[in-house]
This record gives C-alpha cells, structure tokens and sequence, in this order.
C-alpha cells in the first residue's frame, strides 16, 4: 500500500495541485491530508477539488485552524473520508484517525483526543497493519522539542503507547516537517505541507 500525506496547506491552493499530481504520478492508494488545510477557515476552495480531478481516495481530519463541523462539510461536499474519530480499511491496513489539537482557534483537551483515537481504533484493531493519523504531535519526542510554543500531545503519546500503531502520522509542527522517529516499534512521521510517499 502507497500513501501519500501531507498537512498545513493553510490555504495554499498551488501545494494542494502540486500533490495531487504527485499522487497520481506516483499512483497512490490513499492520499491523506491531516489538517490544517486552511487558516483560520479564511478559504476552503480549490484545496481538495485537484485530489478529486486526478481521481484519488483521500481521507482528511481538522487541525486547530479548522472546525470538526468545516472538515466534515468538505468530506461530504467532495465525497472523501472524514476520519475525526472514525476508521477504514485499504485492504489488510487499518487506518484509524483524530484531529484538531491541543492548542489555537479550534482545540480539544488531552482526554479528548486519545478518546477519539480509541474510539476509532477499535474497529480496526484486528488488522494486519495500523496507522493512526493525527494532526498534532505526540509529546516526549524529538519533533516536541523542536518548537518552545507548540506543545506535543499527551493523549497522541497515550494513543501512541497503547494502540501501537505501524506508522503514526502527524504535522501541525512546521518545524519537524519531513523528521521521522520512532517511538517503540512505531515509525512517527511528520508529513508537512511538502507531503511524504509511505509504503507500508
């Protein structure tokens, strides 16, 4: 399976088009924005239209610059997957999710956030392979350390530990764009507005 997922488009309709066609280069199987794709809810035009063009499955949660409510209006609008405390399956991979953060315009708390991520979770406990996206960074990591201001998430660390995910996606931190880690077994990425191919 190929996934291609980026974050913090923050309106910027170019890197919107500049990754679909990516994706369908590249031949993707998921695209997966994990949020922020605008600011402050300013514009949500043209930031999902060229996945739908170039034919892609995406799936997309909030960040902290856009409502659950204005996510799940573009889900429907375009017909893509609103994965904000809801899963699927891509055959054998089970792809859980939950945004928002735990800071800026539109914030959930701690307990929040890892209750969405288990909610989710448990539906697709049983596959062959997990990844749980997310828009905020967990805490206790490399990526945490990189901002003084924008602080990693508890509940996603919580998520992280119990759920142990194959591969855990994030951005929201602009600084840890592209870094990769692992905690335990699990391979942490964060896909940033460049976007990132992950195969799994």
């Amino acid at each position: 399976m190929k996934i291609l997922a980026a974050g913090d488009l923050h309106g910027d309709v170019n890197a919107a088009k500049r990754l679909a066609a990516q994706a369908k280069k590249e031949n993707v199987d998921l695209v997966v924005l994990s949020g922020d794709l605008t600011y402050g809810e300013v514009s949500t035009e043209g930031l999902i239209g060229p996945f739908k063009k170039a034919k892609q499955k995406v799936v997309i949660i909030p960040g902290n610059h856009e409502s659950p409510a204005t996510t799940s209006a573009l889900a429907e609008i375009y017909g893509v997957t609103d994965l904000h405390g809801y899963s699927m399956r891509v055959g054998d991979v089970g792809v859980f999710g939950a945004g928002s953060a735990n800071i800026g315009i539109f914030q959930l708390d701690e307990k929040e956030i890892f209750n969405l991520l288990q909610k989710s979770f448990k539906k697709i406990k049983d596959a062959k392979k997990t990844v749980m996206i997310t828009h905020c960074h967990p805490d206790k990591t490399v990526m945490a350390k990189l901002s003084t201001w924008v602080p990693g998430s508890t509940g996603v660390e919580k998520a992280i530990k119990k759920f142990k995910p194959d591969i855990a996606i994030c951005s929201h931190i602009h600084e840890a764009e592209g870094l990769e880690e692992k905690m335990g077994n699990t391979r942490l990425i964060n896909v940033g507005k460049k976007g990132k191919i992950i195969e799994i």
